[in-house]
């Protein structure tokens, strides 16, 4: 279907859960201009497939990863974790507010870019208590308050009590942050 045509209710609705299913986090707003209607429509439309908004959908999706976590507590991974395959990889959705930027510029500060790619870093490691050794890391693109930072971390090696750990951070798919970990894991 065309960005530009209107589709009938009944069509957009079948779209609509079929893209839901592929994307859970898709915006009112992305829907609304995909489908070239208002955002009320589209929040109508949500009402009616009985879908809740996306913070809610967010919420239901992390409840479900948190308790697989082993190394930190749930409460001290920094974003919502949005998928975890433990000793695998894992993703996190951290959305950026006004307390994070500096006043001057509203962009965000570095340290809070850095403790989502490390605590995801640290949710995604199959063991008890880990710290982290290494960190090399590297700031791509500066990040604005109110953007959404997405972070995809995957365990590439583990080398005895070494887990290594390659994470990226992206705002609307453009990369801003990666950073590469070797977790220790302590006794």
């Amino acid at each position: 279907m065309k960005n530009q045509e209107k589709s009938s209710k009944a069509e957009r609705h079948e779209n609509f859960k079929k893209l839901m299913q592929e994307d859970p986090f898709i915006t009112d707003e992305k829907l609304a201009e995909k489908y070239n209607v208002s955002i009320q429509t589209i929040r109508l439309d949500r009402l009616e497939l009985g879908i809740p908004e996306l913070r809610e959908r967010v919420k239901k999706v992390a409840k479900k990863n948190y308790d697989k976590v082993r190394t930190i507590f749930s409460t001290e991974i920094v974003g919502e974790l949005i998928d975890l395959r433990l000793g695998v990889n894992g993703i996190s959705m951290l959305e950026t507010t006004e307390d994070m930027a500096f006043s001057k510029t509203n962009i965000v500060r570095g340290h809070n870019i850095f403790s989502q790619a490390e605590s995801l870093a640290l949710a995604v490691i199959d063991t008890d208590i880990a710290l982290t050794g290494v960190s090399n890391i590297k700031y791509l693109n500066k990040v604005h308050a109110g953007e959404k930072l997405i972070a995809k971390a995957e365990v590439t090696r583990v080398r005895g009590n070494k887990h290594f750990v390659h994470v990226i951070i992206t705002v609307n798919q453009n990369q801003v942050f990666r950073g590469k970990f070797i977790l220790v894991a302590v006794k």
